[in-house]
């Protein structure tokens, strides 16, 4: 592979502004490198549907050997302040003078697979098919991945079915292989109006439903693999007025469907609790945001991959991670993902920052993947 390559790639393309819903400039750039290295090209254009002005661009480079393939995937957008980056590089770490984010988290990933990428093509090497998935959206709330029709891609270009996903914060070798299922909640506490100084024992204060619910409910980490979390509690009312109405947001996250919906369901029998104990009634409304991660090869792929960090030198863990990604939405679709890093620190910060040996090295392990 070539080091210095891939860095002055990486800088070109922190240089292209690309927050979630406005990729396109920067997508047409990824397209244009694709299409000069031989690859097949479909774009998914449902980015349309949350208001995204990039298509999910999918890519196949014919392999040389037969095989089932791999596909490499990262995201295209970031997290501002992310524009008129200034690139600070001091002691092989790539950072900004602080004024805004630098976009590691994911242009490390993308600049790690292009570089590998050239480095197949230039040395000939033997590799079976590669397949490339640069989504949008990701960092809210994987908006691109979660709007892909699936049934629509050409059927040789459809991704093969193991996945490396370099999208993980962190020294190179850490392989992350399972991640939670998140679902978000809403509650609506209804009360009941009234004067709150002339006749406020008529009244049925909502709030103080809220804050019955909140005293009586489990938040924070609950068992090893399952979390909830209270994100937002909304009502505005004047001082001289019972409020009625009162929300609530949050979520519960989870590596066990059966545990999420234990939580929810004791959620719901203190709703009822707290409507017979003080009147009033409630809504509570929850929905699936994205769904468990888990290897569907007992472990096959990370394993492997594991081998390949620790033939290079690299030590290596195989971990269990309390965050989603677009890893997450392809599981549903039957793929098996892998996430793994590249040096990324401190993300979505101004202090972000990206260890360029750190890239090398899992850039040096992808390539060891790939080729035969």
């Amino acid at each position: 592979m070539n080091k210095e390559r891939m860095i002055n790639n990486f800088i070109e393309m922190v240089n292209i502004y690309s927050p979630s819903k406005k990729e396109g400039e920067y997508g047409n750039y990824l397209i244009k490198r694709l299409k000069a290295y031989g690859f097949e090209i479909y774009l998914d254009k449902n980015n349309h549907l949350y208001g995204g002005d990039c298509p999910t661009i999918f890519g196949k480079l014919k392999g040389n050997i037969p095989g089932n393939g791999i596909t490499l995937v990262a995201h295209m957008d970031v997290i501002d302040p992310n524009e008129n980056v200034n690139i600070v590089i001091e002691n092989n770490i790539i950072k900004t003078d602080g004024k805004t984010t630098l976009g590691g988290d994911d242009k490390g990933g993308i600049a790690s697979i292009l570089e590998v990428i050239e480095s197949i093509i230039e040395n000939n090497y033997k590799h079976e098919d590669i397949y490339v998935v640069f989504t949008p959206g990701e960092e809210i709330g994987m908006a691109g991945a979660k709007v892909i029709d699936w049934e629509k891609i050409p059927k040789n270009i459809k991704p093969a079915k193991n996945m490396l996903v370099v999208d993980n914060a962190g020294k190179a070798g850490l392989i992350a292989h399972s991640a939670p299922s998140k679902y978000n909640f809403r509650v609506e506490f209804n009360g009941r109006k009234a004067h709150g100084g002339i006749e406020p024992e008529k009244g049925i204060n909502s709030i103080i439903l809220a804050g019955h619910f909140l005293s009586k409910i489990k938040i924070g980490r609950l068992d090893e693999l399952t979390t909830s979390n209270i994100g937002e509690i909304k009502s505005d009312f004047p001082t001289n007025v019972v409020p009625d109405l009162c929300y609530l947001t949050g979520e519960v996250r989870g590596h066990s469907e059966e545990s999420i919906q234990e939580v929810l369901n004791s959620y719901k029998n203190i709703l009822e609790e707290i409507k017979i104990c003080h009147g009033g009634d409630y809504k509570f409304e929850y929905i699936c945001d994205f769904p468990t991660l888990k290897p569907k090869d007992n472990l096959k792929l990370a394993k492997d991959f594991k081998k390949i960090y620790e033939s290079l030198g690299i030590h290596s863990e195989l971990k269990v991670i309390g965050g989603g990604s677009d890893s997450n939405i392809f599981a549903k679709e039957g793929y098996n993902s892998i996430i793994i890093g590249v040096g990324m620190e401190n993300v979505h910060t101004v202090e972000e920052s990206l260890d360029i040996n750190e890239l090398e090295k899992t850039t040096l392990a992808i390539l060891k993947y790939i080729i035969k």
